[in-house]
């Protein structure tokens, strides 16, 4: 049976999933009982400096956005941090820790850019126990506007300057947990990198406004008739925090850095996306809000069961796996030709098909056959573009079969050559050709 045991830089659980900084792990209660449901670890809502708790609105927090069967693909949420006195959350993590030793409890910070303040707070939390710390630097609202969260996360000099100040004053493992409102998520992951940080964790929320009441004119969730932008998570943020995650993995100068994947993570296959794309582990939020903290075994047995089937008897031959297979698009191969292939006996004759490609696309599936309703792939305007694939209800239905090479592309008329070229040598490159001169 494979080992889904985790060990992220140093702190250990029983299996790879955390519940991320948010309500589901605002105080014992809730983390309790996740625990009991077999969450491996919790990230403990974000605390703040000792003084009065931040004042949250008492009202609509969430904004939402559905699939047509109801189901959420996005929620975007206007919550700050803890609104819980310091000490009782302190007090609480370290008993929490005592009952469940073998779980990862990591404590999410967020207090001014002032360095007093980080070093006031560090030894409070690593008397609780914890594991490590998380610092939030990528919440979008609220308390950015305060000159914390995403205000520092889009700050490289601002990371690298904190990330330092923590490793100075405290011994736990410190996490950077990054924003991806920022045009190239390697700048901030370098800056943690530089200021010695142990891991980075992505992506936080995005700055987003899900929608708007139409009969009222304001943004929901609306507060009192106003409404004002969020931070916008689950299923739907998953594409974007893939790729964030990714080019942290291969970027030559974060290259290795231990990675907390976060971001639309549903089930054990988003789970296992992540850990080939260069996660250590996985953080999740949505999915606990939407189908409750029992979510977790699935995804354990799941991941599991898949390792399980493949052969992978640990985390450790997953890590990683896809990042060799992700490059830039100039060094994709200019020679691969695919076809669409439409199978006729798992076929219902919808026409998704060729609408999708006769108004969009490349005029490429047929619509009628000797006067009978028909759908079939003409290979000689068929680009290979997979846009049917995407549009047909059907799995497997339509495939996208790659010609041999020495065979004939029938739409160019030209034979598939066997070798590999890609568009930094290609004729048609402006750059190409000077290189060449």
């Amino acid at each position: 049976m494979a080992d889904i045991r985790n060990n992220f830089v140093g702190i250990k659980s029983p299996n790879p999933f955390w519940l991320a900084s948010a309500p589901p792990t605002d105080k014992a209660y809730n983390v309790e009982r996740a625990f009991k449901a077999g969450w491996g670890g919790v990230v403990w809502k974000t605390l703040g400096s000792e003084g009065p708790p931040v004042v949250n609105v008492n009202g609509p927090r969430y904004g939402a956005i559905w699939g047509a069967d109801r189901r959420l693909l996005g929620l975007n949420n206007i919550e700050l941090i803890t609104d819980r006195p310091l000490q009782v959350n302190l007090q609480e993590m370290k008993q929490v820790k005592m009952n469940w030793p073998d779980r990862a409890l990591v404590a999410s910070i967020m207090v001014p850019c002032v360095e007093e303040e980080w070093k006031a707070i560090l030894p409070l939390v690593e008397e609780t126990g914890a594991d490590g710390i998380e610092l939030n630097f990528g919440c979008p609202h609220g308390m950015s506007e305060r000159g914390m969260g995403s205000a520092v996360g889009q700050v490289p000099e601002y990371i690298e300057m904190v990330v330092r100040w923590c490793k100075q004053y405290t011994r736990m493992p410190v996490i950077t947990k990054l924003t991806p409102n920022i045009t190239d998520i390697r700048n901030p992951a370098r800056a943690a990198k530089r200021g010695g940080t142990d891991a980075v964790s992505l992506i936080n929320t995005i700055n987003s406004i899900t929608s708007v009441d139409l009969d009222n004119f304001a943004p929901i969730p609306s507060v009192g008739g106003k409404g004002s932008h969020g931070g916008y998570c689950g299923p739907a943020v998953k594409p974007i925090a893939l790729n964030m995650v990714s080019e942290i993995a291969r970027d030559p100068e974060t290259y290795g850095l231990p990675i907390s994947g976060i971001g639309g993570v549903t089930t054990w296959r988003d789970a296992a996306e992540f850990l080939v794309l260069g996660a250590g582990n996985v953080q999740v939020c949505t999915a606990a809000m939407t189908y409750g903290f029992k979510i977790v075994q699935e995804m354990i047995s799941g991941l599991s069961d898949w390792m399980d089937e493949k052969g992978h008897r640990s985390l450790d031959d997953i890590c990683g796996r896809a990042v060799p297979n992700v490059t830039d698009w100039k060094y994709l191969n200019l020679n691969y030709v695919a076809k669409a292939h439409i199978d006729q006996d798992a076929c219902i004759k919808c026409g998704r098909c060729h609408i999708a490609c006769e108004d969009t696309s490349h005029q490429a599936i047929t619509s009628m056959v000797n006067g009978v309703r028909h759908f079939e792939v003409m290979e000689d305007e068929c680009v290979g573009c997979n846009l049917c694939v995407n549009v047909c209800p059907v799995e497997n239905c339509i495939t996208m079969v790659g010609l041999e090479p020495g065979t004939l592309d029938q739409r160019t008329g030209k034979i598939v050559d066997p070798t590999y070229a890609n568009w930094t040598t290609h004729p048609n490159n402006p750059m190409a050709q000077v290189a060449a001169e």
